[in-house]
């Protein structure tokens, strides 16, 4: 169990907790929101005990192992794998015992050690830390590489693996995917929501806090609010708080009419794609979204440049790339493709497939290895990178950024711009060496939105942005009447400002047809192919053909694929039934909603009591809603893998 009771915290002159009190018992998954600079790092450091509050107690439950990812790595020599192991301290030394001992023929002390081992699981460990990098990216040929070899973005990853890899009771990670693709990400959230133990996890990935966490701890004004469930009940918990103070009331009703806009622009588009049928349902439940964070300090819009091309940037038999001393390296061959204005795509595509080799080849920073890059008379590109934020000149202020670019700019146009993106007042004038990521991001942003283009090429927009700024962020991109292409890992973005993706994979670029639940089923898909793959191979290395024709093969393969439709029926059973759930609660769910869009019900006192149901009725029933859609997603993906593996099995057994 882990209690902060009557916690005081301060940091030099800012105070991050006041009289704070949580309790979290072993096993919850709990997620820890708030805004960045609300304490969210120094709560894990009191934690660990690094700091010591000024009032109160922390109190841990004793014996706990306590594995933390540390932000800072060192550029080693040492192969990742080996890295990775280190991190098993008490293996490391029952391997270190053992050869001392074998070292001193002392064989009953040997035969002790082997046990240990045995215990500590150490006879799999450079499997099970082989595994943890290739599902965060790396391969096979990279397990034996040094760590200094790769870039500071991968060697987080390494540290990240290793943190994993450490034997623990209570796992706290900050930001731990920062530096992960998409792919990436999808395979750190299966392994976390798998973990034995108790974790805390600092995030601003809605969707990954939806599917690993079952608490939400929010720190805000200085205090720690513990709510149960996933990020998007804390969503829908606080709204309904926040609706019944009259105070928002205003505010909230002047949020509520933007998201019907919103919502109303998108439905229009519904039936174009698959993936925009599928973001109608999420764009419904915007409006909670609003309304939970109404008391932002970001609002700002992107306006988009007054004229345009038709169309916009035109590739035309293009090899993209880089060019090399001795041959050119080719990411993608042959790329055909036209946008237009209003178009507005997300890229999709394993890590290092050409993601941004594509959009650096479309902003022209990437010169073409073959092939035309034709670009409209009045193409306009907003361009934001991580990089970018190194190029930022650190001696300066947010001020001075936008007035170089602008300098007939008024004062107080460019403080009010400022001020939309969390700029404030003297905020403006603060030199952004001070800055932490997530204000250097934010200065960035604002700076391709002060120049209004009508293409915005967007690389990972939303590293380092807290959960304010990333519905901000959201909002405006989908009030932006330019061009989007979008690279992400946060799928909530991604679902409410792109209306198609295109797959970047196999040295390719085209449209895919799906949307993101269809893409992780192609990931899926495609790691088990390359797994069938390596399987083959390694089969033929040893003289053996790889499908196992034997008569005994095949009634082996029978035998399991009558057990494998065996286990198909109850299944079938459970994602009927979830199906039959979902749609009575959506039922249900109409009915109340009706009841809710009666606008004196917001505005007669004397009905504030039904108020106060009918919001709790909507919650509760939503919660039953979301808990039966889990239940069919997770039954619905269990057949599809099980009926790949009978038709592997029928395939053998014929």
């Amino acid at each position: 169990m882990i209690a902060l009771r009557q916690v005081a915290l301060q940091r030099g002159t800012q105070t991050l907790l006041d009289n704070a009190d949580v309790t979290l018992n072993n096993g919850v998954k709990a997620g820890i929101i708030g805004a960045n600079g609300a304490g969210k790092s120094s709560l894990f450091k009191l934690l660990l005990g690094e700091l010591a509050p000024d009032q109160g107690d922390v109190e841990m439950s004793g014996g706990q192992r306590i594995a933390h990812m540390a932000q800072e790595v060192d550029a080693l020599d040492r192969p990742i794998i080996e890295y990775v192991l280190d991190g098993d301290l008490a293996l490391r030394q029952a391997e270190a015992d053992l050869l001392a001992a074998r070292e001193a023929g002392e064989a009953h002390r040997e035969a002790e050690l082997h046990g240990l081992i045995e215990t500590l699981d150490g006879y799999r460990a450079e499997s099970r830390a082989a595994q943890l990098l290739v599902g965060l990216g790396f391969v096979q040929a990279d397990l034996s590489r040094p760590l200094s070899a790769f870039s500071g973005g991968w060697r987080m990853r390494v540290n990240l693996a290793r943190t994993l890899f450490m034997p623990s009771d209570l796992l706290l990670l900050d930001e731990p995917t920062n530096h992960l693709d998409l792919d990436a990400l999808l395979w750190l959230e299966q392994w976390l929501t798998r973990y034995p133990g108790t974790l805390l996890l600092i995030s601003h990935d809605r969707d990954f806090l939806d599917a690993v966490c079952d608490h939400i701890v929010h720190m805000h004004h200085q205090t720690l609010e513990l709510y149960r469930g996933n990020y998007s009940q804390f969503e829908r918990t606080r709204a309904e708080k926040l609706a019944l103070q009259q105070a928002e009331a205003a505010k909230q009703q002047a949020r509520r009419e933007e998201i019907e806009r919103f919502i109303a622009r998108f439905k229009a588009k519904a039936t174009k794609a698959k993936q925009a049928q599928s973001r109608v349902k999420m764009l419904e439940r915007m409006e909670d979204i609003a309304v939970a964070h109404v008391d932002s300090p970001f609002h700002f819009t992107l306006p988009a440049a007054d004229k345009t091309s038709h169309p916009l940037l035109v590739l035309d038999q293009a090899q993209l790339g880089y060019r090399g001393e001795k041959s050119d390296v080719i990411q993608l061959d042959n790329v055909n493709l036209t946008l237009l204005p209003g178009s507005r795509i997300g890229l999709l595509g394993p890590n290092g497939a050409g993601k941004s080799t594509l959009i650096k080849s479309l902003t022209g920073e990437l010169e073409l290895l073959n092939g035309k890059r034709i670009p409209g008379e009045h193409l306009a590109i907003g361009y934001f990178a991580q990089h970018q934020l190194e190029g930022l000149d650190v001696t300066s202020t947010p001020f001075v950024h936008v007035q170089r670019l602008s300098p007939t700019a008024s004062d107080q146009d460019i403080r009010n711009f400022l001020g939309g993106f969390g700029f404030k007042g003297d905020d403006a004038f603060g030199t952004v060496a001070n800055y932490s990521g997530g204000e250097k991001a934010r200065l960035a942003l604002a700076l391709v939105a002060w120049q209004k283009p009508n293409l915005l090429l967007l690389d990972e927009p939303t590293n380092h942005l807290d959960l304010e700024m990333r519905e901000a962020l959201t909002q405006a991109l989908a009030s932006f009447e330019g061009t989007v292409i979008l690279v992400s890992h946060d799928r909530h973005l991604l679902r409410a400002t792109v209306d198609e993706f295109w797959k970047v994979a196999d040295n390719r670029v085209e449209p895919f047809d799906g949307d993101l639940e269809d893409y992780r089923v192609w990931l899926k898909a495609r790691l088990e192919e390359s797994r069938r793959d390596s399987r083959g191979e390694k089969a033929e290395r040893q003289g053996q053909q790889p499908s196992g024709d034997s008569r005994e093969a095949r009634k082996a393969s029978r035998k399991a694929a009558a057990e494998l439709r065996e286990k198909l029926r109850p299944l079938k059973k459970q994602r009927d039934q979830a199906e039959k759930t979902m749609e009575k609660a959506q039922q249900e769910l109409d009915q109340v909603e009706q009841v809710l869009a009666d606008p004196e019900l917001y505005t007669d006192s004397a009905r504030k009591a039904e108020l106060t149901k009918t919001l709790s009725q909507q919650a509760e029933i939503k919660a039953r809603l979301d808990e039966s859609e889990r239940q069919w997603l997770s039954a619905e993906e269990a057949l599809e893998a099980m009926e790949a593996e009978l038709l592997a099995s029928e395939e053998t057994a014929s």
